[in-house]
């Protein structure tokens, strides 16, 4: 399965909704859909996706030929090869077929800052440590549906 920027939605509302049903977070029902992309948003700056590797490896390989590159570039060896290297760059580590850019850690204090400072978040009900500790969890367990 490829993913893009859906993937990361689809991450965010998974997240989303388990702070919910554990009752650590409230929000205005009719704000959700904003929430949720507020939040894939804010994940896009930890996680990459299968859509910004090609995107990276096509900006890699016309640097290095320009105009010069026969047909379609993602079919070329140079691309194959520059999007390996990418891939190798996050260790491959990944999350849902999400890349991870920083540590399991790092992106669970990003999502603690992020509730705690979004105008869509209205309260939240445990400590840094319980919600750091639960997005850690929760991302571990993240597994995107097949064949959307």
């Amino acid at each position: 399965m490829k993913t893009d920027f859906e993937t990361l939605k689809a991450l965010s509302s998974y997240m989303i909704n388990h702070f919910k049903q554990e009752e650590m977070i409230d929000f205005a029902i009719d704000t959700r859909i904003e929430l949720i992309d507020a939040l894939a948003t804010e994940l896009g700056v930890s996680l990459a996706t299968d859509e910004n590797i090609k995107e990276q490896a096509i900006e890699e390989v016309e640097e290095k030929f320009g105009d010069d590159i026969p047909g379609d570039i993602t079919e070329t060896e140079m691309f194959n090869h520059a999007r390996k290297e990418i891939i190798k760059s996050f260790n491959g580590e990944n999350i849902g077929g999400l890349y991870l850019m920083e540590s399991l850690h790092n992106i669970a204090i990003r999502v603690k800052n992020f509730l705690l400072s979004n105008d869509l978040v209205e309260d939240v009900f445990c400590s840094d440590e319980e919600l750091i500790d639960f997005t850690i969890d929760r991302l571990r367990n993240f597994a995107p549906k097949r064949g959307n």
